[in-house]
């Protein structure tokens, strides 16, 4: 897989990289050259097109229903929304399809600039043969018996805003191929499970995201700015300044308040633990935005063991979106075995 995102137009040091980084800049490129890959092998492209319901008879798929009016008859898809498609799910669920709440983490990014996390690593703040310093930090809350962790770190990257509803806000991270940017960010997050949703519903990890994500909102303005703290001062320990990448800006907000009471404080109780790892990760030049929401799925789309789901044959859940995976290359792998699975169902199929 890796060799592939190479020839699509990766850099060839992903073959020898620990943790392979494209790059949000050269996977723009990958993206096309895939796109056009596929063109070419004669698949069509339907952009601005939704998949709005299944046609299912005894048990089977018979056909996707595109834009509430157009019937496409197939006996195999391959469903891979990725992890936020909210209306994907809410029809899956209006369908009968089998779902399930799963545990997924929330939680606030925190920034440094870039040349500091190197300092902490490195003891330079800049060196010719170093790359941009990365840290992955973990904490097992005694109070809460919750994990806190760093999830998504993005040396010299920039936080991003990734919200995929109106009157919601969420913020992610990337980092381009060089990663050169001043700072670096990570998302700081704590475990979250279905007992904490409210309800037992497969939607209610869903309905959960998007209360917090309403909240961060609010608190950013309302006009999707990016509701900010100073680290020492969501820690109470004073005030510093607001230094953040993320577009269009930041407003200054009480983090407390776009978070559940039991996660901000969870995290107020790893901060110091982070501290004795990284001397000098505590500080005021270090910015929280919130709110990170969208860690993984807040559902698994229940699959046989073949792929399928559970009570809808030829319907194959891929990715993270089906809650079976957790970034690029996993989510690639899931993939690559849903594949082969229909093309042997198709074999056996051909020769009854």
């Amino acid at each position: 897989m890796l060799r592939t995102l190479v020839d699509f137009g990766a850099g060839e040091e992903i073959l020898t990289q620990a943790k392979p980084h494209v790059g949000s800049d050269r996977l723009r490129l990958v993206l096309i050259n895939f796109r056009r890959e596929l063109l070419r092998l004669g698949v069509e492209i339907r952009f601005g097109t939704c998949l709005t319901g299944l046609t299912i008879g005894a048990g089977r798929l018979q056909g996707a229903v595109l834009d509430q009016r157009e019937e496409f008859p197939c006996d195999s898809l391959v469903l891979a929304t990725g992890h936020s498609a909210r209306d994907t799910y809410g029809m899956l669920a209006e369908q009968g399809v089998a779902m399930e709440s799963k545990p997924f983490a929330i939680g606030l990014r925190v920034e440094h600039p870039a040349e500091l996390i190197n300092f902490i690593q490195y003891g330079h703040r800049r060196h010719p043969k170093l790359p941009t310093a990365e840290y992955a930090l973990t904490y097992n809350d005694p109070d809460s018996k919750r994990g806190v962790y760093s999830f998504c770190m993005c040396p010299g990257g920039e936080v991003v805003l990734a919200a995929s509803e109106p009157g919601g806000l969420v913020v992610n991270g990337m980092s381009n191929r060089l990663r050169s940017a001043p700072y670096s960010n990570s998302a700081l997050v704590v475990t979250v499970r279905p007992d904490d949703f409210g309800a037992i519903d497969p939607l209610a990890g869903m309905r959960f995201q998007r209360r917090w994500e309403e909240a961060a909102f609010i608190a950013g303005g309302s006009d999707y700015r990016a509701p900010a703290q100073n680290l020492l001062g969501f820690l109470g320990r004073g005030k510093g300044p607001l230094n953040s990448s993320c577009r269009p800006g930041v407003r200054e907000a009480e983090l407390r308040q776009v978070l559940p009471p039991f996660v901000s404080s969870a995290l107020r109780r790893a901060l110091p633990h982070f501290e004795r790892r990284m001397r000098g990760f505590i500080t005021a030049e270090a910015t929280l935005v919130g709110v990170e929401t969208r860690t993984s799925a807040p559902l698994r789309i229940l699959r046989q063991s073949d792929g399928q789901a559970l009570h809808q044959s030829g319907l194959y859940p891929v990715g993270e979106g089906a809650g079976y995976a957790g970034g690029i290359m996993s989510a690639a792998l899931d993939g690559l075995k849903t594949a082969e699975q229909i093309a042997a169902t198709a074999i056996n199929r051909s020769r009854r």
